[in-house]
């Protein structure tokens, strides 16, 4: 994949805002139904998606609205009806859902944002490369978080070969990093890095106190593939990163989610097999609050040709889902899987709700919707959607092609419009465009009368 930094395309006029996108009301539909058991009907029939009333500036599908991000800011968060996003050398806050941004103020490295998050308490954390900072007023100012390691000392990103290769450090795949725990909200995320943006170690990140202090939960190794060479992607020459005591190794974190039954948090990582071990892994993380202590298990290491290999992690009534992001020689074991989490490690316990046959690792569920996508790289699907309105019992496949080849990465919660916020990536990982999904109800969905 040709490197480009993660900046904005610039248009004639040099400027980082987002242009409004022409986009045409053609789609596709394949749909595919689910047995009661999860057992899927053979055969998928790709079908014109019927044109409904639709709020204004967007496309209908059978199952859902889109449109693609309004012209201003790009909007990089969501939470209720505030928005934060970044343009020229600007951060801007919205509390109309993006429609204004009266709240603004001037931050030079804006275009080289990699995260950030809307804490329930206004706060707000964001990142650019391998810098961290918060805003606790409203954008009237914003200073930077120095983070504290597992030892509680500071924790200071390596010297980099390249100033414009410092690593992806708090950059993230998945979209909901905030968690209503026992203990109060927490924010949880971990990094998705080594491949653009130059070489990172690996982390898992927290927050207990609305952003103010921020802590590594978990430190993987060092592993040999991703040194900093000044590279985009890390190679197997230059500076080592990571936990020099720890033999877990990854190429970075896919995702992480909370369950509440248990009181705890699983992540998992992605992507190859090594001489040196696999970077495949499941983890449970319980955070002790009295005493500001993780106590982390592996459950599952396995290839990168496994349903281990996946993200899109979510809990829903006790039961864990999630979507196979599994790569290499056929036979691939993908597909949309639900089981009890205690049962992770027994895949003949789990059951496929759905199988897209192609590899992911991105998927929400929110309000009985499941939403998952394609990377374009892998799969036939310019831009693909994947959706369930009632928990996976009927499923259907769109391609909004309108888009161009586009991989959707870090879904946000539906904000108080009810729309799902979603970045659009080139390639794999490449910033490009944001867009927004409104799921219908079951009264405004088209009917598909038959089926392969």
């Amino acid at each position: 994949m040709p490197h480009d930094p993660d900046h904005f395309t610039r248009g004639s006029t040099g400027s980082l805002l987002v242009a409004p996108q022409r986009i045409t009301r053609r789609c596709f539909l394949g749909a595919t139904t689910a047995g009661v058991a999860g057992i899927l009907l053979s055969g998928t029939q790709r079908l014109d998606a019927k044109d409904v009333a639709a709020p204004p500036g967007s496309t209908a599908t059978g199952h859902f609205w889109y449109r693609p991000q309004p012209a201003g800011p790009y909007i990089d968060s969501q939470r209720d009806n505030r928005a934060f996003g970044f343009g020229d050398e600007t951060i801007f806050v919205s509390e109309d859902n993006g429609r204004t941004w009266p709240r603004r103020l001037t931050f030079p490295d804006a275009t080289n944002i990699t995260f950030s998050a809307i804490l329930k308490n206004g706060n707000i954390i964001f990142a650019t490369r391998s810098k961290l900072y918060l805003s606790a007023d409203n954008l009237k100012t914003c200073h930077p978080i120095t983070v504290k390691d597992t030892d509680g000392t500071g924790y200071i990103p390596h010297e980099p070969k390249s100033p414009e290769q410092s690593g992806w450090y708090f950059h993230p795949l998945d979209g909901v990093h905030t968690w209503d725990t026992k203990g109060g909200e927490m924010l949880v995320w971990g990094n998705y890095c080594n491949v653009l943006g130059g070489a990172s170690p690996v982390n898992i990140y927290y927050s207990t106190d609305y952003g103010r202090t921020v802590k590594i939960a978990y430190a993987f190794g060092q592993n040999p593939h991703y040194r900093d060479n000044g590279s985009a992607g890390g190679g197997s020459t230059g500076t080592l990163l990571g936990d020099a005591d720890n033999p877990v190794i990854c190429r970075h974190v896919h995702c992480v989610a909370y369950n509440p039954n248990e009181d705890a948090f699983y992540a998992c990582t992605g992507d190859r097999d090594r001489p040196e071990g696999r970077e495949c892994h499941w983890l449970r993380g319980v955070y002790d609050a009295a005493e500001d202590r993780w106590d982390w298990k592996v459950l599952v290491s396995d290839s990168s040709n496994s349903r281990f290999k996946s993200g899109g992690m979510n809990f829903v009534d006790g039961q864990l889902y999630w979507i196979a992001d599994a790569n290499g020689p056929k036979p691939h074991d993908r597909g949309i899987f639900r089981c009890d989490p205690a049962d992770l490690a027994k895949p003949e316990a789990h059951t496929m709700l759905f199988n897209p046959e192609y590899e992911s690792a991105n998927m929400i569920i929110q309000d009985g919707v499941i939403l998952a996508s394609h990377y374009a790289p892998a799969s036939p699907y310019a831009t693909g959607f994947i959706i369930s309105l009632d928990m996976g019992r009927t499923w259907a496949q769109y391609d909004l092609k309108e888009f161009g080849r586009r991989s959707p990465v870090r879904f946000h919660k539906r904000n108080s419009d009810g729309w799902f916020r979603i970045d659009l990536r080139s390639g794999w990982i490449k910033r490009a465009e944001v867009m927004f999904i409104k799921p219908k109800t079951s009264s405004q969905v088209d009917t598909v009368s038959s089926i392969g």
